[in-house]
């Protein structure tokens, strides 16, 4: 999950996290990122194959704003 310039939180997918988040943050990634430039990962978790993954990323985005934040929360120090 990635937490957006304005405060918004993005959800995706990917098996190469680092490149991913770079992508995003030269403007290649989601359109939706591309608007809210610069883009810092602040959630992330492993899945054991790219369909449990998908799985996940749906039910994240289902979540109120309220959840993922607090989700978020938890894993800071």
């Amino acid at each position: 999950m990635l937490r957006c310039r304005d405060g918004s939180l993005y959800t995706g997918a990917t098996n190469d996290l680092e490149r991913r988040v770079a992508t995003h943050n030269r403007g290649r990634g989601a359109a939706y990122t591309r608007a809210r430039l610069p883009v810092t990962l602040v959630w992330s978790e492993q899945a054991a194959d790219r369909g449990s993954a998908l799985r996940r990323e749906a039910a994240l985005k289902r979540l109120p704003r309220a959840e993922k934040l607090r989700l978020v929360e938890r894993v800071r120090p």
